[in-house]
């Protein structure tokens, strides 16, 4: 079974709700249809026709940011220096999460509503998976140290950096130090 192509105007009306939801993340605002529907000025039940949850509308919110990370992870996979690759994509991976709310609200979500996300974030594991391992390969980082160990690290430090900062450019240079400590963990 195929899905037919949407409508103009169904396409239109998509866009608008996910710019809606994208302004609302980035203010810090909650995600409630009801209210995405009222400043997307489409009915409620075309917000719910496209996404029958809030977190539905976040991971769609938050994909190409999650797409641009694996760009980034595959890019850095064929970088020469292993360690300079590794911390490269950690640095970029941090100020995407200080950036974009989003990211951090879907990859530290307790499970993912989209088949689309989960394919992403799981493809964005295994390339930072293998940024690691390949670190560790050249002896740069400590062995006992995995990605599945890393991945809450981050999230922690984007959340330290959001709570002890309040506004962007504090928060990214709190994060920058935070990561750096890690760094300076993982480094053998």
């Amino acid at each position: 079974m195929t899905n037919a192509p949407m409508r103009r105007d169904a396409a239109h009306n998509r866009q608008r709700i996910v710019d809606v939801a994208r302004q609302l993340v980035d203010d810090d605002l909650p995600l409630q249809l009801n209210d995405v529907a009222r400043l997307a000025g489409v009915g409620v039940a075309t917000v719910y026709r496209h996404f029958p949850t809030p977190e539905a509308l976040m991971e769609t919110v938050a994909t190409p940011g999650l797409e641009a990370l694996i760009t980034h992870a595959q890019r850095a996979l064929t970088e020469e220096d292993p360690w300079k690759a590794l911390t490269g994509f950690l640095h970029v991976t941090l100020e995407a999460q200080l950036t974009d709310p989003s990211l951090t609200a879907v990859r530290a979500a307790p499970r993912r509503v989209l088949p689309r996300t989960e394919e992403l974030t799981a493809m964005l594991d295994s390339l930072a998976g293998q940024l690691l391992e390949r670190t560790s390969a050249a002896g740069a980082v400590r062995d006992v140290v995995t990605w599945d160990d890393l991945l809450p690290l981050m999230c922690g430090i984007a959340f330290a950096a959001n709570v002890h900062a309040d506004d962007q450019q504090t928060r990214l240079a709190s994060g920058r130090r935070y990561l750096e400590v890690v760094l300076q963990g993982l480094h053998s």
